[in-house]
């Protein structure tokens, strides 16, 4: 006589399964012992360890952000205090405090990059892991994944390029929130900046939507510091000399007010004759500012050097034209041209 062979309906790893076996030896209730207890077992456990496995990572990524930030004036000594500090006419410390503010937005984004990548890749990890608990056949998954990995290298090949221009420009810190740019097409002020697009405001009140892939170069005018470049016109009859010592007197006057301390972070240079034109000769007025305020140094430049110029009888000189009127020639030309009777 043959023995039937008898199989086992729990497996080694099973250990809800086995238990619950050998407490009843009945195959059914192991069973469903494995199904009502076993599996949510597991799937908590497994739940429960991406969680522990998401919150340790996340608090490593947390510690180097917080490391980068070390130093940073802004957050040690706070806003009023900076502020102070750099209505004293200190230009150094001024443009530490703009590059400390700088780091300490490019760790955050980059935190938070980091933060999303391993939630993504736990979220996988894990998801998988569940799916193979509750008996689905996983491997039809894996190999899915790698050909809609490749269809996605290949297919979307756009979205990829702007995603990691996004990352590099993140990570090289090429601008951020705040910052005026030149990309190309549009020129205006940072709005946001994400992975895939960079949103930009011009002057017009136009909101523009760059992909990062498409961005080939960046002018940033207003990173660390800026310069405003003033060209000041004068006839040709003035004085060169006095026009120049007028210029830095205006200059060294602003550079001392102190509406604009703090904003000026070097003395104005006035660099001299730049262009002899048709009806003008032009001179240069150079001055470093604060990020963003190059502008509204040069507009205040101007009004001065408009009042100041009147004052001294300086000419500015205007388009003007010369019209040359001759009667008596054109009263001569008429006399040959008409016929004789």
């Amino acid at each position: 006589m043959f023995a039937l062979a008898t199989t086992d309906p729990c497996a080694d790893s099973e250990q809800v399964c086995n238990t619950a076996l050998d407490w009843t030896g009945n195959d059914t209730a192991a069973e469903v012992a494995d199904v009502l207890i076993g599996t949510p077992l597991a799937i908590a456990g497994l739940v429960l360890l991406g969680l522990f496995i998401r919150w340790v990572l996340h608090k490593l990524v947390d510690r180097l952000v917080l490391r980068a930030e070390e130093g940073v004036l802004p957050n040690r000594m706070g806003g009023r205090f900076a502020r102070r500090r750099a209505s004293t006419g200190e230009g150094s410390m001024a443009r530490e405090v703009n590059a400390s503010t700088r780091r300490v937005q490019r760790a955050k984004t980059m935190g938070d990059l980091l933060k999303s990548i391993i939630t993504g890749v736990l979220i996988a990890m894990f998801g998988t892991m569940v799916l193979s608990e509750l008996g689905v056949n996983i491997a039809p998954i894996i190999a899915s994944a790698g050909i809609l990995g490749l269809a996605l290298g290949f297919g979307a090949q756009s979205l990829v390029k702007d995603f990691l221009s996004g990352i590099f420009m993140i990570v090289e810190d090429q601008y951020g929130v705040g910052d005026v740019v030149d990309v190309g097409e549009a020129v205006g002020t940072v709005e946001a900046v994400s992975l895939r697009v960079t949103r930009l405001r011009d002057l017009n009140g136009t909101v523009w939507y760059v992909p990062n892939g498409e961005i080939m170069r960046v002018g940033n005018m207003s990173q660390n510091w800026s310069r405003a470049v003033v060209d000041v016109s004068v006839g040709y009859g003035e004085d060169l000399a006095r026009v120049q010592r007028v210029l830095s007197e205006i200059a060294h006057d602003l550079w001392n007010d102190d509406d604009f301390r703090g904003v000026v972070i070097e003395e104005p240079e006035v660099t001299g004759v730049e262009l002899l034109a048709a009806d003008a000769v032009h001179l240069r007025v150079l001055i470093k500012t604060l990020p963003n305020e190059q502008w509204s140094v040069a507009r205040a430049l101007r009004q001065r050097i408009k009042a100041r110029f009147d004052h001294e009888g300086i000419e500015i000189p205007f388009a003007q034209r010369v019209v040359w009127h001759r009667e008596e020639k054109q009263a001569a030309e008429v006399s040959e041209d008409s016929p004789v009777t």
